[in-house]
């Protein structure tokens, strides 16, 4: 998407609120402001996968790079029945690691929080310490630390995500779908209205 077709650009012409401090709106300025929101808001999913495109040929040191570890964790997902909801959470489990290199499954939660469970938002947020049990210990780390979530509600939920799916999706050789295949999925999950007040 360039400049000229980016949704967030102001075109001449447009309308434009009038106030320059916030406490100076007015009831024309926020529909103005309503209205660019909406408009926004509605291309989310394209926006989410254009940085999901970003993860395609970023390795990282693994043998698979991030976008078809996102694909195949997604595929080991819908082939097991798991519902458009979770699928979606797991095509972007990992969405984060490009800006949120230190919290990358918090980033994601933020981003899917408006549209999913409130298990798979969990899920989302602590999946990378569920997954540090396969290989803290080897840097130096304690491999149980996802025991201190051991009587949270959610701890199942998130410990089969990644053992079923997360875990051992970084198989060279797996025939993972492409990323067109969750495209409507992705749109669906992230079609649900937002309330604006919040």
């Amino acid at each position: 998407m360039n400049a000229k077709t980016s949704p967030n650009v102001q075109h001449k012409g447009e309308r434009q609120a009038t106030f320059t401090r916030f406490d100076e709106c007015s009831k024309q300025d926020a529909e103005i402001i309503l209205e660019n929101y909406t408009q926004f808001a509605q291309e989310i999913p394209t926006r989410v996968l254009d940085h999901l495109r970003l993860l395609d040929g970023d390795f990282g040191g693994f043998n698979v790079d991030r976008l078809q570890h996102s694909l195949q964790t997604a595929t080991r997902a819908l082939r097991d029945g798991r519902d458009e909801e979770y699928v979606v959470c797991a095509l972007l489990h990992d969405i984060g690691d490009t800006l949120g290199t230190y919290d990358h499954g918090g980033l994601a939660a933020a981003i899917l929080k408006p549209f999913i469970s409130e298990a798979n938002h969990w899920m989302l947020q602590n999946h990378p310490i569920f997954q540090g049990y396969y290989y803290f210990e080897h840097l130096g780390g304690n491999k149980d630390a996802r025991e201190k979530f051991a009587d949270h509600p959610h701890y199942e939920h998130t410990k089969e995500f990644v053992e079923l799916y997360d875990m051992p999706a970084f198989d060279a050789n797996y025939d993972s779908l492409p990323l067109e295949h969750f495209e409507p999925l992705v749109r669906r999950v992230m079609s649900k209205h937002v309330d604006v007040a919040g």
